[in-house]
């Protein structure tokens, strides 16, 4: 019990830019659920921005610490498991991860490789869940 409340606040600072993030969604429409132990927040601004991230690719979904933004609830559901692994990163680097995952992609960006798909915490995140997403995932359903 002592390990997880230390690996809550050694994540504490990510956790708090995506409750940020979340209360932007909840403001404009989104919804927000607990799973897991980590808040998941969909649609509103954080479905907006997510279909902007990426070069204009688009993300499913992101983790900030134990915060976990999606664009839908079906994204969410289907990216679940590779998000988590994300989330196990952040209690690993704590306030350090978004400096070491940026700076991996801008490294990876500069040598002409994949900034996204070549970064090592997503290849950690893929070896052990590939979410396969179908375009009625990024729809709402009727559960939203």
């Amino acid at each position: 019990m002592l390990i997880r409340c230390l690996l809550v606040i050694w994540a504490s600072p990510n956790t708090l830019l995506g409750l940020s993030l979340g209360v932007l969604a909840l403001v404009t429409g989104g919804r927000m659920q607990i799973e897991r132990g980590c808040v998941e927040v969909y649609g509103g601004f954080v479905q907006w921005a997510l279909q902007r991230m990426l070069g204009g690719r688009g993300a499913a979904a992101m983790t900030l610490g134990h915060s976990i933004l999606g664009q839908t609830q079906n994204t969410l559901r289907v990216a679940r498991d590779h998000e988590h692994v994300h989330v196990r990163q952040y209690e690993r680097w704590g306030p350090f991860f978004l400096p070491a995952y940026l700076g991996w992609s801008a490294a990876l960006w500069m040598r002409g490789k994949d900034a996204y798909l070549d970064n090592p915490f997503e290849v950690e995140a893929y070896d052990v869940s590939n979410p396969m997403f179908s375009e009625e995932d990024f729809e709402e359903s009727d559960d939203d």
